[in-house]
């Protein structure tokens, strides 16, 4: 029986991916621009080709890029690139590798993406189960509205609030990008912290937007933990306050957190996209938004079919993982 459900989850996650592989492939084509002469326009405007020879270049460029070939067989190779992970070159800075660009965009992204959301998920969870409780002190109540309101705030908007504050106003951190200008990216201590002092605006606009709702969600699920008869039983018990909050309290309302967790790592991303914009941060977010403003087809077809795989796999292992968490679940 577990083995069939296992079996069913990897069927329907191949799906999905080959679903929005395919949706990704289709809609950047949808665009009537030639994104080969749109590239070679702003190369010809900044006097880096001849205006007589655009038809020729573009025609050559093409059948470098397979673009001439008919569009099934673009698809099919799509499809097959995408699977070995060979998403070709990209088209406005030829002759470089997507697969490189996105090598070095893609840390960073995966360090504020994988941080914010494991803070906001444990300090949501944590304070929502505090504000459901009735033996805590008075504060704590008082947290929960101010953050319920700056839910309501999208990623972005939230994001060039905080950088008129503290950027611009105060000039406690910096108006954007990952480091300094003229800093070379190493592994050396100052250049750690100098990433860090860049990330703090951006990380703290996707915790402060999302801390809300995890708050929320939390403080629902403790309150009907608390009619439980369990609870009653350990208070019955004499227990100490303490481990009937944990034990008996958070470790049986906490597992919808982990199903409502898969289902927004989707909506994390893509506003942590819009955020890496409205930061300059240079993470894959960034450079998908350059990617669509000059058309570059195999860029985007590369970052969004990394982040459609990265989304199903982190859903399908948080789903696998359910029962492991809850024994009483069965498949």
């Amino acid at each position: 029986m577990a083995l069939n459900y296992v079996l069913r989850r990897l069927g329907v996650f191949l799906i999905v991916i080959w679903a929005a592989a395919t949706i990704n492939f289709v809609i950047p084509r949808l665009s009537p621009v030639n994104p080969v002469q749109e590239a070679l326009i702003q190369l010809t405007s900044m006097g880096g080709a001849s205006q007589g020879n655009m038809t020729n270049l573009v025609k050559s460029f093409e059948a470098q890029f397979g673009l001439d070939q008919p569009l099934w067989k673009q698809y099919v190779t799509y499809l097959w690139d995408s699977v070995r992970g060979d998403f070709g070159f990209s088209i406005t800075f030829f002759p470089t590798r997507v697969i490189d660009m996105i090598a070095i965009s893609l840390p960073w992204t995966i360090v504020l993406i994988s941080v914010s959301t494991l803070l906001t998920f444990v300090v949501g969870t944590v304070l929502g189960a505090f504000i459901a409780w009735p033996k805590v002190p008075s504060v704590v109540q008082v947290v929960g509205p101010p953050l319920l309101t700056l839910s309501a705030i999208p990623y972005y908007l939230l994001g060039l609030i905080l950088v008129y504050l503290f950027a611009f106003v105060l000039k406690v951190f910096p108006l954007g990008g990952g480091y300094n200008v003229g800093t070379s990216p190493s592994w050396t201590l100052a250049f750690v912290l100098d990433a860090v002092h860049h990330a703090i605006l951006p990380a703290l606009s996707i915790v402060l937007a999302d801390l809300g709702g995890w708050a929320l969600s939390m403080r629902g699920m403790m309150i009907t933990v608390q009619g439980e008869d369990f609870i009653t039983l350990a208070e019955a018990k004499g227990l100490k306050e303490g481990r009937i909050f944990l034990r008996y309290g958070m470790r049986n309302a906490i597992l919808p957190q982990f199903t409502s967790l898969a289902l927004a790592i989707g909506r994390v991303v893509s506003g942590a996209i819009l955020v890496e914009v409205v930061f300059a941060y240079p993470g894959v977010g960034n450079l998908l938004y350059q990617a669509i403003r000059t058309f570059d087809y195999f860029v985007i077809y590369g970052i969004v079919f990394i982040v459609i795989v990265a989304i199903g796999v982190a859903t399908l292992v948080l789903d696998l993982l359910l029962p492991v968490l809850d024994p009483r679940i069965s498949y």
